[in-house]
This record gives structure tokens, sequence and C-alpha cells, in this order.
């Protein structure tokens, strides 16, 4: 499917016009990705000098990124810093998941739509000096795939597919300096929308990974309009605007950014509220009128995220789907979402946000039962389930697992099972879920890229970080191949439509709810965009004295 004469014309009309756009809103603008609601929240760019500008901004978030290499990671921590140092071949618009140029200026896809060939901008450096070039690309990309890739790279299936398994990518050649062609194995397609996401596909320095045996954990190394400084483990990453940047229109306007690291959500609200921070995010409803209170600002959207429960569907206690929706009669979804975050989530009844996948609005969840679910489990002999869990805000979960488990704990006691809770940090819970034996754990995710496949494919993969159900089906990974195979229309809904359906019925997860992407904000603060995608970008934020 070679690229229309219609996206070609408007591919150009992004190039000229993309330096215009990135100079927005305070706040992402509200659509969110693949939708056509219009924008909610708008705010003006500052039009104040240079000389009246502050040099830093600094920005406070739940925890420490897992690392700091795109390869390594998959979680928003890291990914909104990663953002700001690294760049994709392609990216997504400011306020939505379209398509616009990135590292790539264009590129063309064969009719077969297995062959991409991507044409590479010119003067581009790394961080550290070394050429931007196809061989980079070629580099960045093939440690992650098939036998070069290891167990820490939990987002390189996702992103590049597995060959053996008749998806992703077979192969990449550097044609030549500025020519990139990657073929695959079968028809992808979200693979362009993948391109772009701020894992595994950024594109890293070849020097710096020969340079770090391979992994940029703790020195990250990218094209972006920031370089890295420093990481203090539990206070701060700070990154100082890159000099050298090769996009003109879109450098860097604050020197410095700090990401700061503050755990409790009361204590960030009161960093914002006293000027230790300019940004906060990991809010929730309980502290919005303590923001606004004292004149700082809320940015408040509807996410692209979804919040659930996972049974471990390998375990003894929730082998078999009667089990799981014995428990998940068990508790009051709607109840509990009003009860935990009031305005700021609605109850999920289905795995995609429906404003972003219209299609399943029909799927109908476990009911709750209270009396069916005491019976069942009884009958099925379940009377304790182990949970872990873990400590910290989450973008999906703004008052932390710890609170969730406790609530479903209280509705599970209430029939007759007593659920054990371990909570760990952030960092090592995501290790937790993929060694620790558990019955059930709490997750979630924010949508990479607006396709439905990123969110339903988190139950067909085969990484434990990824798909921590440990869901294995293979009526479901047939209909999971068949939605990337199809091209987008009716028919490709149709088949997300079969794995909502699947889902439902075989309850891997309990859904939760949907978030609102919540942050404050010191109204002096212009122009910085929070992505539908849940990535932060500040390159073009800057803050008034």
């Amino acid at each position: 499917m070679s690229m229309s004469e219609a996206s070609l014309s408007r591919r150009k009309f992004v190039e000229a016009f993309g330096a215009v756009c990135a100079t927005g809103a305070a706040a992402v603008l509200a659509t969110g990705c693949g939708s056509q609601r219009a924008s909610s929240t708008s705010t003006t760019s500052s039009s104040s000098s240079s000389s009246s500008l502050a040099d830093t901004i600094t920005f406070a978030q739940g925890s420490d990124p897992r690392g700091l290499d795109p390869a390594y990671v998959d979680d928003g921590e890291s990914a909104k810093i990663m953002s700001n140092i690294y760049e994709t071949l392609l990216k997504y618009d400011k306020s939505s998941c379209d398509i616009v140029p990135g590292l790539a200026k264009s590129y063309e896809v064969s009719d077969d739509g297995l062959t991409y060939t991507l044409h590479l901008n010119e003067g581009v450096k790394f961080h550290d000096g070394t050429d931007f070039n196809a061989d980079a690309v070629k580099k960045s990309i093939e440690r992650q795939l098939e036998g070069s890739r290891n167990d820490d790279m939990p987002y390189a299936s996702f992103v590049f597919g597995t060959a053996s398994e008749g998806n992703g990518v077979s192969t990449v050649e550097a044609k030549d300096a500025t020519t990139v062609v990657i073929t695959l194995v079968a028809a992808s397609t979200p693979f362009l929308k993948n391109l772009a996401m701020a894992m595994a596909a950024p594109i890293v320095s070849p020097t710096a990974l020969e340079k770090y045996d391979g992994n940029l954990n703790e020195n990250p190394c990218g094209t972006g309009p920031y370089t890295f400084v420093s990481w203090t483990k539990s206070q701060n990453v700070v990154l100082k605007a890159n000099d050298s940047y090769w996009d003109s229109e879109n450098a860097a306007k604050t020197q410095n950014i700090i990401f700061k690291f503050i755990s409790e959500n009361a204590s960030r609200v009161t960093a914002l509220n006293n000027g230790e921070a300019d940004i906060i995010d990991g809010i929730d409803d309980s502290v919005v009128d303590t923001i606004t209170g004292a004149g700082n600002s809320l940015y408040d959207e509807d996410g692209m995220n979804i919040n659930y429960m996972a049974f471990n569907t390998q375990s003894d206690t929730f082998k078999t789907p009667e089990a799981r929706i014995a428990f998940a009669k068990a508790v009051n979804v709607d109840e509990l979402v009003t009860s935990l975050y009031g305005d700021y989530a609605t109850a999920a009844t289905s795995i995609m946000p429906l404003w972003m996948a219209p299609y399943d609005s029909d799927i109908e969840q476990t009911a709750f039962d209270k009396d069916a679910a005491k019976s069942e489990l009884a009958a099925l002999g379940i009377t304790s389930v182990k949970c872990i869990t873990y400590s910290n805000p989450r973008p999906y979960n703004t008052k932390g697992g710890q609170v969730l488990a406790e609530s479903i704990q209280g509705y599970l006691k209430d029939v007759g099972v007593d659920v054990t809770i371990d909570t760990y940090d952030w960092t090592t819970y995501k290790t937790k879920v993929t060694t620790e034996a558990y019955d059930i754990c709490f997750y979630g995710w924010v949508g990479d890229n607006g396709d439905p496949d990123n969110f339903m494919n988190l139950l067909a993969d085969s990484s434990l970080a990824m798909n921590v159900a440990r869901f294995d089906d293979a009526d479901y990974k047939a209909l999971i191949a068949k939605g990337v195979a199809t091209p987008e229309g009716d028919a490709r809904n149709d088949v997300y439509h079969d794995c909502e359906k699947m889902a439902a019925e075989k309850q891997p997860w309990l859904l939760i709810s949907h978030a609102k992407n919540l942050a404050g904000y010191n109204p002096k603060v212009k122009d910085f965009v929070i992505h539908p995608t849940g990535v932060v970008w500040l390159w073009g934020a800057t803050k008034e004295q």
C-alpha cells in the first residue's frame, strides 16, 4: 500500500507547519489518540521575552525511572524523561496519535505491506557527537530483534514482533547513509505507529551502546532537544538544553529541566504550592482544591488508559474462568470507582476507553452479585488469595495500588475470602510480577499509540512484564494476529470486538477504571505538552520569572 498522494501532500504540510504547532497550549490539547473529540482545554501561549524567563523548570513525579534506555524499560516514569532525550523515526502529532515526520522525513510502504523505506534527515548528531545515520538506526533496532534481544527488553516483542512466530521485523537494511529499509514477516497495520512509541522505538547512539556494553539505562544518549546531565537516585534527573540540536524550530526554550522524585501525593502538592516544583503529576481528587486554592492551575483531561486487577491464570487458584468470574462477582466496581476516584475516573466497561473504541460498547463485564460470589467461591474451595501490588501512584490509579488492593480485600472479606497483600515500590514491583508467585496483582496501561492492538495485545504478549495475567490462549492469539494484519476499517474493528468479548468471557482481568489525566502546574509555566500517551514534552515550555 504505497503512500497516497493525499498522504504525501499532508506530510509536506506537516514538515512545513509542525514547528509552528509546537508552540501550542500549556497542556496537551485534549484530543485522545485516534479520537475525534474536540479539545476542552486551551491556554494562552507565552509571549514573554527571553530575559523575563526562568532558566529551569522542575517536574515532580512519584518515583524514579526504572532506567533511561528505551530498550530496557516499560514504565511511564521512565518514558516521561526519555521522551525529552531521545527521538523516534516517526512521531505523534502534539495532541493525537496521528503520525508525523521525526528523524525520518518521509517514508513509503510497499503494496504488500511488508517493506518500509524510510528517508532520514541529514545533519543530525547524537549527544555524544556521533552522526545519526542509517547504520545507527539499524543497530538501535537490531539489538531488540529476536536472537539479539534479552529477557530484560520488555517492549522489544511488542514493537518489533517475533519473526519465528510469524510477525514483526525480519530484516533492517541500511541502503545508504540516509535510507533505511525495514522488512516485515507479515503485514502489520500498527507498525508505523509503533515506530513512534516512547519505548523500544527511540534511536540510541551506537557509540554509547559500545561504550556502555549495550545498556544505556544510566547513560542515556539520543538526538533529542535535551541532553542527560545526572541522575541522583531517589532525588532527581537533571537535563540541559542540547545546544547542537538539529531542529532549530523545536529547540529547547528552557535551559534546564529537573525531574524531581517525590513519592507522596501530598508532598508533591506541597512542593508545587511552595514553589519547589513547577509541574506535578500523579495527583488525585483529594488535592484538587488545595492546588487551585493556592493559585495554581489544574490540567484535567480524559486519559487513554485502563486500571485493572489481573488474575494469575497459571495459578492453581485462578486457572479456570469459573474461579475468576466468581471472584469478579464479589466486587462492586461502580461503587469502588466512585468511592476511590470521585469525578476523576469512570468505571471501565471495556479494556479500551470507549471514546477510542466505540465498537466495544456492547460488551458486558461480570456483574456484581455478592450472594452468587459467596456460594460459588465456597463451592470452588477458594478461601484465601495471595495478592501483590505497588505503592506508588500511577497515571491510571492515582490512589496507588495499596489503597486499591485494600478495597478489593474488603469486598472479598464480605464473601468469606481472605486476601493477603504484599506491597512493593514501583521499581521493585516491576520485577516481582515476573518472579513472584501470586494469585492476583494490580496493574494498568497507558496507551502507547492509539491503536486497539496496543491494548488488546497485552493479553497475547509472551513477556511476563507485559502480560501479568500470564494469559496463554491460542484462540485469543489467533484473533490478535488477524487484527494486526487487517487494514484499518470495520473488519479490523470487528476483530478487536471479538477480542473484547473473549476477554470478558474468560476474565483474565477484572476491569476497574479509566482515569482522567491530572496534573497541577504553576500558571507561569507555558507551552508544556502532556501527550495522550502519557509522555511529557518540555522543550517548548517556558516559565515566567
